[in-house]
Protein backbone atom coordinates (compact mmCIF):
# COMPACT_ATOMS: atom_id res chain seq x y z
CA UNK A 1 0.00 0.00 0.00
CA UNK A 2 2.58 2.51 0.23
CA UNK A 3 2.88 5.66 -1.17
CA UNK A 4 5.72 7.61 -1.66
CA UNK A 5 6.10 10.57 0.51
CA UNK A 6 7.34 13.64 -0.75
CA UNK A 7 8.02 16.54 1.69
CA UNK A 8 5.61 19.95 0.21
CA UNK A 9 7.99 22.56 -0.70
CA UNK A 10 8.68 25.77 1.24
CA UNK A 11 8.32 27.82 -1.35
CA UNK A 12 5.79 27.53 -4.26
CA UNK A 13 2.37 29.46 -5.47
CA UNK A 14 -0.60 28.76 -3.62
CA UNK A 15 -2.17 25.89 -5.94
CA UNK A 16 1.23 23.47 -6.00
CA UNK A 17 1.49 24.00 -1.90
CA UNK A 18 -2.51 22.35 -1.44
CA UNK A 19 -1.78 20.06 -3.83
CA UNK A 20 1.53 19.07 -2.38
CA UNK A 21 0.21 19.01 1.22
CA UNK A 22 -2.63 16.96 0.49
CA UNK A 23 -0.74 13.94 -1.51
CA UNK A 24 1.81 14.40 1.87
CA UNK A 25 -0.99 13.64 4.21
CA UNK A 26 -2.57 11.04 2.06
CA UNK A 27 1.27 9.40 1.71
CA UNK A 28 0.94 9.78 5.68
CA UNK A 29 -2.36 7.67 5.80
CA UNK A 30 -1.26 5.06 3.36
CA UNK A 31 2.07 4.72 5.56
CA UNK A 32 0.55 4.24 8.74
CA UNK A 33 -1.53 1.03 7.44
CA UNK A 34 1.76 -0.30 5.47
CA UNK A 35 2.56 -3.91 5.98
CA UNK A 36 -0.32 -4.53 8.64
CA UNK A 37 -2.54 -7.61 7.73
CA UNK A 38 -6.67 -7.39 7.07
CA UNK A 39 -7.41 -8.41 10.82
CA UNK A 40 -4.40 -5.76 12.29
CA UNK A 41 -6.14 -2.90 10.11
CA UNK A 42 -9.06 -3.59 11.22
CA UNK A 43 -8.25 -3.79 14.59
CA UNK A 44 -10.22 -1.08 17.04
CA UNK A 45 -7.19 -0.74 19.35
CA UNK A 46 -8.35 2.23 21.12
CA UNK A 47 -11.57 1.06 23.44
CA UNK A 48 -13.86 2.28 23.75
CA UNK A 49 -13.81 3.67 19.90
CA UNK A 50 -15.19 1.66 17.03
CA UNK A 51 -12.63 3.34 15.07
CA UNK A 52 -9.78 1.26 13.19
CA UNK A 53 -7.47 2.52 10.37
CA UNK A 54 -9.22 0.13 7.87
CA UNK A 55 -12.35 1.87 9.15
CA UNK A 56 -10.27 5.65 8.25
CA UNK A 57 -9.11 4.54 4.79
CA UNK A 58 -13.05 3.71 3.38
CA UNK A 59 -14.06 6.70 5.26
CA UNK A 60 -11.21 8.88 3.35
CA UNK A 61 -12.40 7.29 0.17
CA UNK A 62 -15.71 8.41 0.87
CA UNK A 63 -14.58 11.85 1.78
CA UNK A 64 -12.71 12.17 -1.52
CA UNK A 65 -15.60 11.02 -4.17
CA UNK A 66 -18.08 13.30 -1.64
CA UNK A 67 -15.84 16.57 -2.01
CA UNK A 68 -14.33 16.17 -5.18
CA UNK A 69 -16.33 13.99 -7.46
CA UNK A 70 -19.98 15.24 -5.95
CA UNK A 71 -19.22 18.72 -4.95
CA UNK A 72 -17.10 20.03 -7.65
CA UNK A 73 -17.07 17.79 -10.26
CA UNK A 74 -20.93 17.72 -10.01
CA UNK A 75 -21.14 13.77 -10.53
CA UNK A 76 -24.19 12.08 -9.55
CA UNK A 77 -21.83 9.04 -8.39
CA UNK A 78 -23.90 7.12 -5.11
CA UNK A 79 -21.18 7.09 -1.68
CA UNK A 80 -18.72 4.43 -2.12
CA UNK A 81 -19.62 2.25 0.91
CA UNK A 82 -23.41 3.19 1.34
CA UNK A 83 -25.85 3.55 -1.52
CA UNK A 84 -28.39 5.04 0.93
CA UNK A 85 -26.27 8.20 1.45
CA UNK A 86 -25.14 7.19 4.96
CA UNK A 87 -21.49 8.47 5.36
CA UNK A 88 -20.73 6.56 8.82
CA UNK A 89 -20.84 3.19 7.11
CA UNK A 90 -17.48 3.76 5.58
CA UNK A 91 -16.42 3.25 9.46
CA UNK A 92 -17.34 0.31 9.56
CA UNK A 93 -14.19 -2.32 8.61
CA UNK A 94 -16.35 -5.40 8.23
CA UNK A 95 -17.50 -4.80 4.81
CA UNK A 96 -13.86 -5.42 2.78
CA UNK A 97 -10.37 -6.38 3.17
CA UNK A 98 -7.47 -3.74 3.12
CA UNK A 99 -7.23 -4.26 -0.59
CA UNK A 100 -10.83 -3.86 -1.31
CA UNK A 101 -10.49 -0.43 0.75
CA UNK A 102 -7.20 0.93 -0.48
CA UNK A 103 -7.65 0.26 -3.44
CA UNK A 104 -11.33 1.92 -3.44
CA UNK A 105 -9.29 5.09 -1.41
CA UNK A 106 -6.45 5.26 -4.25
CA UNK A 107 -8.78 5.17 -7.38
CA UNK A 108 -10.86 7.80 -5.29
CA UNK A 109 -7.22 9.97 -4.65
CA UNK A 110 -7.02 9.91 -8.20
CA UNK A 111 -10.81 11.25 -9.46
CA UNK A 112 -9.69 13.81 -6.99
CA UNK A 113 -6.37 14.72 -8.63
CA UNK A 114 -7.91 14.87 -12.11
CA UNK A 115 -10.83 17.14 -11.56
CA UNK A 116 -8.18 19.40 -9.09
CA UNK A 117 -6.52 19.65 -12.33
CA UNK A 118 -9.10 20.20 -14.41
CA UNK A 119 -10.31 23.06 -12.50
CA UNK A 120 -9.93 26.42 -14.06
CA UNK A 121 -8.75 27.55 -11.05
CA UNK A 122 -8.82 27.39 -7.03
CA UNK A 123 -11.92 29.72 -7.66
CA UNK A 124 -14.13 27.29 -8.84
CA UNK A 125 -17.16 27.40 -7.01
CA UNK A 126 -19.89 24.37 -6.48
CA UNK A 127 -22.64 23.67 -4.39
CA UNK A 128 -22.15 21.34 -1.17
CA UNK A 129 -25.18 20.26 -0.38
CA UNK A 130 -24.57 18.45 3.20
CA UNK A 131 -24.05 22.25 3.95
CA UNK A 132 -26.31 24.37 2.04
CA UNK A 133 -23.53 26.46 0.94
CA UNK A 134 -21.48 27.52 -2.52
CA UNK A 135 -18.11 26.21 -1.96
CA UNK A 136 -14.70 27.04 -3.16
CA UNK A 137 -11.88 24.33 -4.39
CA UNK A 138 -9.60 26.34 -2.58
CA UNK A 139 -12.01 25.21 0.30
CA UNK A 140 -12.27 21.87 -0.41
CA UNK A 141 -8.68 21.38 -0.44
CA UNK A 142 -8.05 23.26 2.64
CA UNK A 143 -10.90 21.05 4.65
CA UNK A 144 -8.98 17.89 3.01
CA UNK A 145 -5.77 18.86 4.79
CA UNK A 146 -7.55 19.36 7.27
CA UNK A 147 -9.71 16.26 7.44
CA UNK A 148 -6.43 13.88 6.35
CA UNK A 149 -4.37 15.30 9.33
CA UNK A 150 -7.11 15.23 11.67
CA UNK A 151 -7.50 11.54 10.75
CA UNK A 152 -3.59 10.82 10.65
CA UNK A 153 -3.96 11.77 14.49
CA UNK A 154 -6.09 9.57 14.60
CA UNK A 155 -3.69 6.87 12.58
CA UNK A 156 -1.05 7.41 15.06
CA UNK A 157 -2.76 6.47 18.01
CA UNK A 158 -4.22 3.40 16.03
CA UNK A 159 -1.02 2.39 14.53
CA UNK A 160 0.93 2.26 17.77
CA UNK A 161 -1.98 0.37 19.66
CA UNK A 162 -1.88 -2.39 16.90
CA UNK A 163 1.88 -3.15 16.71
CA UNK A 164 3.37 0.08 18.56
CA UNK A 165 4.99 1.22 15.79
CA UNK A 166 5.45 5.48 16.14
CA UNK A 167 6.31 8.29 14.11
CA UNK A 168 6.45 8.29 10.03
Amino acid sequence: MTMERIGPPTVAGEREMLRAFLDYHRATLALKCDGLSDDELRRRSMPPSTLSLLGLVRHMAEVERAWFRRVIGKEDVPLVWSEEGDYQAAYDPSGSTGAEAVAAWQAEVEHSRRIERAAESLDVIAYAPRWDEDVSLRLVMLHMIHEYARHNGHADFLREGVDGTVGV
